[in-house]
């Protein structure tokens, strides 16, 4: 049985009223570091879990003992999609809260020269997705492409992937991964 201890923990965090970089103040952790937690990008020794943990309060027992609320919001506002990136990458997620979604949806938004990074991001799960505008430049594997509006791509995600705006006006995508573990 595998426990999301990322959206588990966001879901108490925000639940206490926290923002991450209060929690990490609290804790003696980085910002960054509750934030790959979070995000389920890093898995954080039961010492390291223990420290963030005290920091809402709460104990190790009661944390895996707790189940977030699903969510049962079937509609977004365009203003309700909740922003994950930072820089110039804009990823808009669907819902605040993936705690027991088996698919992530975002409305990513790359500005010229925006790129996910020189390292391959390599993730469980597939992933796809569907350029509205400008020029994304897709890498996987060694096998690179440049899409257009209305282009497509889909992958495992175990496979080394990066994203990269080409040209002069910022890139739209729609994308999907499934389980949630971007």
């Amino acid at each position: 049985m595998s426990v999301d201890i990322g959206n588990r923990l966001r879901s108490l965090r925000i639940g206490h009223g926290l923002s991450q970089r209060e929690l990490a103040k609290r804790a003696g952790v980085t910002n960054s570091t509750i934030s790959l937690i979070e995000s389920n990008a890093s898995n954080p020794s039961v010492g390291a879990l223990k420290r963030i943990l005290d920091g809402i309060p709460i104990g190790l027992a009661e944390f895996f003992a707790f189940e977030p609320e699903r969510p049962k919001q079937a509609f977004y506002r365009a203003d309700e999609l909740v922003e994950i990136g930072k820089g110039p990458i804009s990823y808009r997620q669907v819902g605040e809260n993936l705690f027991g979604r088996a698919l992530q949806i975002l409305k990513e938004c790359y500005q010229p020269g925006a790129d996910t990074g020189k390292v391959p991001l390599v993730h469980d799960g597939e992933e796809g997705g569907i350029v509205l505008s400008g020029r994304l430049e897709v890498t996987v594997d060694d096998e690179r492409r440049i899409l257009g509006p209305g282009d497509a791509y889909y992958f495992e995600s175990r496979r080394p992937h990066r994203f990269r705006c080409v040209g002069p006006v910022p890139c739209e995508v729609i994308s999907a991964c499934t389980p949630p573990t971007f």
